[in-house]
């Protein structure tokens, strides 16, 4: 998924695909496979007349809901974090060293 958003956040400013390529780190097979499906998913579509990827409101509402489980996700892996190193000093209390 972070990748697709990567894609999304480039097209979102209407990007060509070497602009995409170069600002989301992606080889050109694998940026190709990926626009393909995104495309078929609707988050994106091609502007003939403009030669270049846009964002539809799919990609959009993605984008948003990407940001937000981002956003969680950060926070519980921090909140776990912080319980992986209360249970290592717990440990750490009942050992014999």
């Amino acid at each position: 998924m972070d990748i697709i958003a990567d894609i999304l956040h480039v097209v979102s400013q209407n990007a060509k695909k070497t602009q995409i390529m170069y600002q989301a780190n992606l080889s050109y097979k694998v940026l190709q496979r990926y626009l393909r499906d995104i495309t078929e998913a609707s988050l994106i579509s091609f502007e003939t007349a403009e030669q270049c990827y846009v964002l539809t409101s799919k990609g959009q509402d993605f984008l948003e809901a990407y940001k937000d489980y981002s956003k969680t996700h950060k926070s519980i892996e921090k909140r776990l974090n912080d319980v992986d190193s209360k249970k290592k000093n717990l440990e750490e209390l009942c050992s014999n060293k």
